[in-house]
């Protein structure tokens, strides 16, 4: 009904309009007695081969929400109610910041994609934790954390240590993101020497805590070997829980869209079917040459059931959608549960 009914009508309007409209309709629902009860029975796949503990945390199922559909945690429950495993909130930056000019997201229906350049538009991490903390829930949470666009990259590992501070009590583990490429010079701190420094400081505030929280990375598909070496090698050296593979690219070889549709919208990274390849290549390679020594979440282009258990049979312990339940609907999510119950 999603693909056929629901989705048309959405694709009639610009995409941010209609996501601003979606997480509304969420709360609004959220608040209907019983209501999200019924959406929970409906999409939820309960199993308990569906169970997977990672780093140390047990999820009822491997698939979750990826970070910036609920940038805020405004609308984490209702979401959930949709069958996730796991919800990531973010990215959130230690003050408010409205990100990029608009438009800044874009539909590319001829390849099942989306380009963004939202430039991390959110209302801070003191904002996000204030929501999560005043509501019961049972939702596993991840909070994606990252440095404001005014803050200098020689300054950025304090707004990481803010964030982290902000959310410490209220999720259940990190993301450091330093890998949109839509804040400038972010990417820069994935080369060796900022990113080892940065993820020494998180983790040296993250041990300080009484029960520390597992920290993953997430990274660009765009990466050298040598740079996915040695973000390996720090992943060991800083002990990490794990790796996201990955975040959007900003190659745009072999897209269906026409060059000058591409060249209307402008700079963003790619989201959707055109990653898929390129993240599994990636996290090919990393569990190759990791010998599979830390935990992984697998993000880009899943959009079947078969694309959720192709990565997971690639080494991934967990699978993250965003574009993919955008373009299929929450269905998807149930479909890959039910498809890894056999």
């Amino acid at each position: 009904m999603y693909k056929f009914l629901i989705r048309p009508v959405l694709f009639l309007f610009p995409a941010e309009t209609v996501h601003h409209f979606v997480i509304t309709a969420l709360q609004v629902a959220g608040k209907i007695p019983g209501l999200l009860a019924m959406v929970r029975n409906f999409y939820t796949v309960r199993d308990a081969t569906l169970v997977r503990k990672v780093a140390g945390i047990t999820f009822p199922n491997p698939v979750g929400l990826a970070a910036g559909f609920d940038k805020d945690a405004i609308a984490f429950e209702e979401l959930s109610s949709m069958g996730f495993g796991f919800i990531e909130i973010g990215t959130v930056t230690p003050l408010a910041q409205p990100g990029n000019p608009k438009p800044r997201l874009f539909r590319l229906p001829a390849d099942e994609a989306l380009i963004n350049r939202m430039g991390f538009n959110n209302e801070g991490a003191r904002e996000a934790a204030m929501r999560l903390r005043s509501v019961k829930h049972n939702v596993i949470i991840g909070g994606n954390i990252g440095k404001n666009k005014a803050t200098a990259n020689a300054d950025a590992t304090l707004d990481y240590l803010v964030c982290l501070r902000q959310l410490f009590d209220v999720v259940d583990y990190f993301v450091v993101n330093i890998s949109s490429p839509n804040t400038p010079g972010l990417r820069e701190l994935q080369d060796k020497g900022p990113l080892i420094e940065l993820l020494k400081s998180v983790q040296n505030e993250n041990r300080q805590k009484p029960n520390p929280k597992p920290v993953f990375l997430k990274i660009a598909p765009d990466l050298t070997e040598t740079q996915v070496d040695d973000i390996i090698e720090i992943t060991l050296k800083t002990q990490l829980a794990g790796l996201i593979i990955s975040n959007t690219t900003i190659d745009r070889e072999n897209l269906k869209t026409t060059a000058s549709e591409l060249e209307e919208i402008g700079a963003g990274g790619v989201s959707g079917r055109p990653v898929f390849e390129k993240s599994n290549a990636l996290l090919r390679y990393v569990v190759f040459k990791s010998n599979k020594q830390f935990a992984i979440i697998a993000s880009g282009g899943i959009f079947s059931a078969n694309d959720a258990l192709e990565k997971l049979r690639l080494g991934a312990d967990l699978v993250q959608l965003y574009t993919g339940f955008i373009y299929e609907g929450p269905a998807l999510v149930k479909r890959i549960n039910k498809k890894l119950v056999g």
